[in-house]
């Protein structure tokens, strides 16, 4: 399958991992910032002579190339017009996450995807870690009896060289705060566990470590489900000196699970009434990752070129992007306006937070 990348900065080197090792043929890199496609080579340890053109013009490298398969690594705010171009001339597509920064484009994604009939997927890699999975198995087969409450933690650290790397970082315009950037792959998982089915939001958020920066550095939301169970997101890159974990606690009548690790990679609680075989080595099982991102990525562009083969939806399709994206832009919303937000959130987007708490001084 003929691919090509589109951005080249931070998580870019995860994506041209995930390609070459699901031995898609890398065709091209692009970037708008010269250079810095040939920089990601390196840092991948692919010699030049490899044969992978780069460009600097997204446009240009998708009319000579011909890719059918791209993904998009750009700073946020850029995904949903990339998206919308590859879409609309019949380029398969990855989108790093958040899938847009407004609803109205998440949704002029979601219907461009429909009418042009190619594989669109949202980088919502945690749900394929093998911890996430084992316990999503768990609740498909309802061993939880009836679900109580979910809680998703996202304790890391992010400190003023991280958002200097990039002039986006930070901004409402292209990047939102913690919530959007780390912590939307725990709404992810919270949706995902209970259910899209969310009656109403109650969110706060501040800025207190990071005042040079337009967005909030942490935030915590209570989400009620109309079927009564509860939801607990809490995220923060406020955490001293180090990333610290991102946990996922579900409780039910019937058991109790806790994952934890940097990402949800580890099975630090697995207890359930109906004792199976195979719990024990699900109690102990953990994931090495080397960094916060795992091995999700791997997984989510090898599921995706099996759905495109297979001519099946994708595991992480549009539609899981944009319910992970509503539920953050309801929680900025709440803060806004002070008040619980009930959903379907018919339109916001993060420029609707702009002047919150400032303006970015870096």
């Amino acid at each position: 399958m003929k691919y090509a990348l589109i951005g080249c900065g931070r998580i870019a080197i995860n994506h041209l991992k995930a390609a070459r090792a699901n031995r898609f043929e890398v065709a091209a890199l692009c970037d708008i910032v010269p250079g810095k496609a040939e920089a990601l080579l390196a840092r991948a340890e692919i010699p030049a002579d490899a044969g992978i053109r780069t460009y600097t013009d997204y446009r240009q490298m998708l009319a000579v190339e011909q890719p059918e398969l791209v993904s998009i690594a750009t700073e946020s705010g850029k995904h949903a017009k990339i998206a919308l171009y590859c879409i609309e001339h019949g380029i398969h597509t990855i989108i790093e996450k958040p899938m847009a920064m407004s609803l109205s484009d998440a949704d002029r994604i979601i219907a461009a995807a429909e009418k042009s009939g190619v594989t669109v997927s949202v980088c919502q890699q945690c749900r394929f870690n093998q911890a996430v999975q084992a316990m999503r198995r768990a609740l498909e087969a309802g061993r939880f009896g009836t679900v109580s409450h979910c809680s998703v933690n996202v304790y890391w650290n992010r400190e003023r060289s991280y958002y200097e790397h990039d002039a986006w970082r930070g901004t409402w315009k292209d990047d939102g705060g913690c919530l959007m950037n780390q912590c939307i792959h725990g709404a992810d998982l919270l949706r995902w566990t209970l259910g899209t089915d969310i009656a109403r939001v109650y969110g706060v958020t501040a800025n207190h470590l990071h005042g040079y920066l337009e967005t909030e550095d942490m935030g915590t939301a209570i989400v009620e489900f109309k079927n009564g169970t509860v939801g607990v997101l809490e995220g923060s890159g406020n955490v001293f000196r180090e990333n610290l974990e991102e946990t996922l606690y579900l409780f039910g009548s019937d058991g109790k699970v806790k994952l934890g690790g940097n990402s949800c990679n580890n099975v630090e609680v697995w207890d359930f009434a109906d004792v199976q075989e195979g719990d024990e080595t699900t109690r102990t099982l953990r994931e090495p990752a080397p960094n916060v991102y795992g091995h999700g990525h791997m997984r989510l562009f090898q599921d995706v070129a099996e759905a495109i083969e297979q001519h099946r939806p994708p595991y992480v399709d549009v539609y899981a992007g944009r319910t992970a994206l509503e539920l953050i832009l309801a929680i900025y919303k709440s803060q806004k306006t002070g008040q619980p937000v009930d959903l379907p959130l018919d339109s916001f987007s993060t420029e609707d937070m702009e002047g919150i708490f400032g303006v970015k001084t870096i």
